[in-house]
């Protein structure tokens, strides 16, 4: 039987400025991306809310892709909408609306058939509300937990507490940095790793990612070399999805399986920034990821 995954997260249209045009209305959000990276490995959960302006078609496609949506809230008003311009390089952006619409009033609510989900992620939001769903599941094996410097700059308390209570955070670079008060990379991850989470998980865009369990013990993946990049957007929570989904295929949590696991993170985002949005997500088959990621053995083999 496929183990599960509950994802918390935002659903969301976006509206993207890129070199390649103007895309309007794509579909986003932290709970999507990762669930649909997820979906290839386990049955992921999916807790969120969305407006009465969210597609049916939407949804079935989601739905499609073995998304258990039981936990999908439909609420009066618009869904959540952001709108941002990339460079031309797309190495950064600029934030031009954000629309919070239903998102502002989201109050998870975990089925009950959901609480006892293994494995835990908690996208990018309100660390209160991160900590709401850690108080109504039945003692997960695993939770992963993403941040951003929002919340490191309005909510540090509450995010230090919720540090306490994870096993994995998975952060970017710029980010760490600001969070740990320190410049180089390692002290980073000494400082994170100080605050409570067993493992944290530097995200490095275009050079890849690095794990840290102890100082010790460290592990670099780097970014799949692609022939072309169309939209960055959802490749931290492509990330996110992939990594948790590849452990949830594991019999162990251990150094061998979380390793792995942040190589099937980068394999899923390296196919998420291949299309605009989710696109490229839902194209995606099995044996596509199969063959990355043995390509991506051959990248890091040596001796």
């Amino acid at each position: 039987m496929m183990s599960s995954m509950l994802v918390v997260g935002s659903t969301a249209f976006d509206t993207l400025h890129n070199a390649l045009g103007t895309h309007r209305r794509v579909l986003g959000g932290s709970a999507v991306y990762a669930s649909l990276c997820g979906s290839f490995f386990a049955q992921p959960k999916l807790v969120g809310v969305v407006g009465r302006d969210f597609p049916d078609e939407v949804v079935e496609s989601l739905r499609q892709r073995r998304i258990d949506l039981g936990g999908l809230e439909v609420a009066p008003g618009d869904t959540f909408h952001w709108e941002g311009r990339y460079s031309d390089d797309l190495t950064s952006r600029e934030t031009l609306k954000t629309e919070l619409n239903v998102f502002a009033d989201f109050r998870p609510k975990i089925p009950d058939d959901f609480r006892d989900a293994p494995f835990v992620m908690l996208g990018n939001i309100d660390p209160e509300l991160q900590l709401s769903v850690l108080d109504q599941v039945d003692r997960p094996k695993l939770v992963v937990a993403d941040t951003m410097n929002f919340w490191i700059d309005s909510k540090l308390p509450e995010l230090k507490k919720l540090l306490r209570r994870i096993d994995v955070l998975v952060i970017n670079e710029e980010e760490a940095r600001q969070l740990a008060q320190r410049h180089h990379i390692k002290h980073v991850a000494q400082t994170l790793l100080g605050l409570g989470p067993r493992h944290v998980i530097i995200k490095q865009g275009e050079y890849g990612a690095m794990l840290f369990v102890d100082e010790a013990d460290a592990f670099n993946a780097p970014a799949y070399p692609l022939d072309e990049v169309r939209d960055p957007t959802g490749a931290g929570d492509s990330f996110a999805g992939g990594f948790l989904g590849s452990l949830c295929t594991a019999s162990d949590v251990n150094t061998e399986s979380m390793r792995s696991a942040v190589v099937a993170g980068s394999v899923m985002a390296s196919f998420c920034v291949e299309g605009i949005g989710p696109e490229r997500l839902f194209r995606l088959t099995s044996e596509e990821i199969k063959a990355r990621t043995e390509r991506f053995r051959e990248l890091v083999r040596f001796g």
